[in-house]
């Protein structure tokens, strides 16, 4: 069996059956068919041909293009996931990826927005939404949620209006390896998500529908079909909407937050990770004990969660430097 036809049955059962994510799915699509170009100039036709040897040679290659070592690792664990596949399946008499190496992605402290400035630029985003801008409201209700619940932004995306408990504050989310977790938020993000819900979703979703109208009969077509114009269709069951009516994508909530935080100094990743990294080491700070850190974040390991303790570990330093006077 050709290298890209075995390919393609390990990312078929990647999807089917271990649950990755989209994002994860690509990721690994793209490693692995790097490693089958590779192997292919190398003379390999088939599985049996991926030696360590020829896996080492893969990832110095890598190197050789200054690839990121956070790139490298994960290419060495998308291939030690597919040798070990080969090994299960039969193909190969030995998963020649147990024992590939690659150094360790660094690990950089994340950014933290200080609260006072975060509490200020949510502040200008409510005075926009107090003019009546269904938009502006939207975007309140996103940040709020982002902050309050710390979830990721394909989580949030992702929430359907039956996923929001209003009465209890709470929302179920989908998170990584598909495993479903319910998350709090507190009275600001409740105050932001009723408004929205009440007033601003329904006058976005009532915008589309005319505009949608306007357009005529070719264009509404396209809509229902999901086709023309990268409009998409109408998804009446999304919670937040984007200007077309259709469910908010990934970039549009990421250029809204990067907006937001171009306005408060620092530096760092300045996307909706932001607001998750910033929830989660305000927990910390504020007494929340790690284990339920981990659940609130729907971390599988308790030493992704760990980090958190670094970050505040290190403002702690930076706090005692500045105001200690013998520091």
């Amino acid at each position: 069996m050709s290298l890209d036809l075995v390919l393609a049955d390990y990312l078929a059962h990647v999807k089917t059956e271990r649950g990755y994510s989209e994002h994860t799915i690509t990721a690994y699509a793209a490693d692995l068919a790097d490693l089958v170009s590779f192997a292919e100039s190398r003379g390999v036709g088939g599985p049996d041909g991926i030696d360590l040897a020829l896996l080492r040679d893969w990832l110095w290659a890598a190197t050789e293009r200054d690839l990121a070592r956070a790139s490298i690792a994960r290419r060495a664990a998308s291939a030690r996931g597919f040798t070990a596949w080969l090994a299960r399946r039969g193909l190969v008499e030995i998963d020649q990826g147990a024992r590939l190496k690659a150094p360790r992605a660094l690990r950089t402290l994340p950014r933290v927005v200080p609260q006072t400035a975060l509490e200020a630029a949510i502040a200008r985003l409510e005075a926009r939404a107090g003019e009546g801008d269904p938009i502006a409201e939207r975007d309140v209700a996103i940040i709020e949620l982002l902050y309050a619940s710390a979830l990721r932004v394909s989580e949030l995306v992702g929430l359907d209006l039956t996923d929001v408990d209003r009465e209890r504050r709470v929302v179920r989310v989908m998170g990584k390896g598909s495993k479903e977790r319910v998350v709090p938020y507190g009275a600001p993000a409740a105050r932001a998500i009723d408004r929205y819900v009440e007033h601003a979703r329904p006058a976005i979703a009532a915008a589309a529908t005319e505009r949608l109208d306007r357009g005529g009969a070719t264009e509404r077509n396209d809509q229902i079909a999901g086709v023309g114009n990268r409009r998409g269709p109408a998804r009446p069951e999304a919670v937040f909407l984007g200007a077309r009516g259709a469910r908010m994508g990934v970039r549009s909530v990421h250029r809204l937050v990067a907006g937001m935080l171009a306005e408060i100094p620092g530096t760092g990743p300045s996307g909706p990770h932001a607001l998750r990294h910033t929830a989660a080491t305000h927990l910390l700070d504020g007494g929340a004990d790690l284990r339920a850190v981990q659940e609130f974040l729907g971390h599988a390991s308790l030493g992704t969660t760990q980090i958190y303790t670094h970050v505040s570990a290190e403002r702690l330093k930076q706090s005692y430097r500045t105001a200690h006077p013998r520091a």
